[in-house]
């Protein structure tokens, strides 16, 4: 009985369901609702294609007025502009100044071999400069077949395993190891800041030597080419080198030993014995 009463109940319901009609009211507040519901839409629709056309206008202005065309490099000597540039432009980003403000923003490039840091200055939205601040390095041993870069203080910098082109191999110190980032175990540190006062001498004057060697009594032989030039002591070496900017050019093709371990304010003795 109770299941015949629910199924009557149900019956009914539905009948009364389709029976009812709305009134004119009713279906006026629908139609309305219905009306600012599209209206509400349209206008966030509207919005959202407004804020992409701005967008797209910004971007547009950004890459057309943001561009990089000029780009100057200074304090490199180890890696050509273009690597220095490379090293900085990693991506099709990078191309745009408003973005390497960013992403360089206090922020400097290091773990680049023979470079302390790199900095990026925005001098204009179309130009920028890299500056290069490289280690100071005064020479290189070779050791175990590696390279070793060492500064003005002996302490080893870097190490590489291709030679500088830069500055010059130095041979005849004796030492019986070498670790990174410590000094070169040799006897007369002294020895280092003479090197580095010979490499910024030959660099001032445009000469680029091979090789530099130190014999025991550390009596200086440089090396260009086949041309071995005996600077003797670093008594006078200023002098000695300011002559070498007159007398290599003379030399060039020659192989020989130049002699200016005599060399003085008062001699000025200088010889060269021609090899064949």
């Amino acid at each position: 009985m109770a299941k015949k009463r629910r199924k009557k109940a149900v019956k009914k319901r539905r009948s009364e369901y389709r029976s009812y009609r709305p009134t004119f009211s009713e279906r006026l507040d629908y139609h309305l609702n219905s009306l600012r519901y599209k209206k509400s839409l349209f206008i966030i629709l509207g919005i959202l294609l407004a804020l992409v056309i701005a967008l797209v206008i910004a971007l547009n202005y950004i890459v057309d007025n943001y561009k990089v065309t000029n780009i100057y490099v200074s304090g490199n000597t180890h890696y050509t502009n273009e690597e220095i540039i490379d090293m900085v432009m990693t991506d099709g980003l990078s191309h745009n100044s408003l973005y390497l403000s960013f992403k360089y923003r206090d922020k400097s490039i290091e773990g680049v071999p023979f470079v302390e840091k790199m900095d990026v200055d925005i001098l204009s939205p179309d130009t920028i400069r890299i500056n290069v601040y490289e280690k100071a390095v005064a020479g290189y041993i070779s050791y175990l077949g590696h390279y070793m870069y060492f500064d003005r203080d002996g302490i080893v910098v870097e190490s590489s395993m291709e030679p500088s082109s830069v500055v010059p191999q130095v041979m005849g110190l004796d030492f019986n190891y070498v670790i990174l980032y410590e000094k070169l175990p040799v006897d007369n540190e002294t020895v280092f800041a003479e090197i580095l006062d010979i490499t910024q001498l030959l660099d001032k004057y445009s000469l680029h030597a091979n090789k530099i060697f130190f014999d025991n009594e550390y009596n200086v032989y440089v090396y260009f080419d086949d041309v071995e030039v005996s600077l003797g002591t670093s008594s006078y070496i200023d002098e000695k080198i300011i002559q070498l900017q007159y007398i290599l050019p003379n030399l060039e093709g020659k192989k020989g030993i130049l002699e200016m371990k005599d060399f003085d304010e008062d001699t000025k003795n200088i010889t060269f014995e021609e090899k064949n």
